[in-house]
């Protein structure tokens, strides 16, 4: 699936808008057990998302939020995070060095393996190069990139049920996205930038 801003080779990058709302990815494949838990964590958001009020105080509530659900990395990846200001990618990780279903919270700059499973593929460059590389070509990429993921082991097997582990930590992984929603709405739009966010690598229970 791709967003109505997606940037195509060869076309002029002025014509493409940055939009002021959020992008909230989720990566994965949902038939590949443990791999799908990017996409049942974005869907218990959006689930959540359109059941509360404007008002709510639920973080971001009220700017426009757009879901998608992604199998992709590198330079495709890439190109559908062209056109906005703000992206939350969700996904699952396996490090080995963390329990499974651990949530590890952190910006794109300090993931510390550039391969890490949808965050590239064999086949392509890593995220942060195609992330890069895209800016060093005039696209508008976002300038903020969170990236909140589950610790996963099972990423290969063929079911659309995830670990019990991994099924435990989706409601942490929930509220790590919203505490990414509050870290971009409670920054002013004209102090908005790396500096000024966080990039400490967390890992939640």
């Amino acid at each position: 699936m791709k967003t109505q801003n997606s940037y195509q080779v060869g076309q002029a990058v002025d014509d493409i808008a940055i939009q002021p709302g959020i992008l909230i990815i989720g990566l994965g494949n949902p038939i590949l057990g443990d791999d799908g838990a990017g996409w049942k964590i974005v869907e218990a958001i959006e689930r959540e998302w359109k059941t509360v009020d404007l008002d709510s105080g639920i973080p971001g509530r009220s700017k426009p939020v757009q879901f998608e659900y992604l199998s992709l990395g590198g330079l495709s990846l890439m190109e559908n995070m062209i056109g906005f200001e703000n992206v939350i990618l969700v996904d699952a990780i396996v490090t080995h060095k963390q329990p499974v279903g651990s949530i590890i919270r952190l910006r794109l700059e300090d993931l510390p393996h550039q391969t890490a499973n949808h965050l590239a593929s064999a086949h392509d460059v890593s995220l942060q190069n195609a992330v890069e590389m895209g800016r060093k070509l005039g696209a508008s990429l976002p300038s903020n990139i969170f990236i909140v993921a589950i610790e996963s082991r099972q990423v290969y097997d063929f079911s659309d049920q995830l670990s019990p582990q991994v099924e435990a930590g989706i409601p942490a992984a929930v509220e790590a996205v919203f505490e990414c929603l509050q870290e971009i709405t409670s920054i002013p739009p004209q102090e908005k930038d790396c500096s000024k966010i966080s990039n400490k690598q967390e890992i939640l229970p």
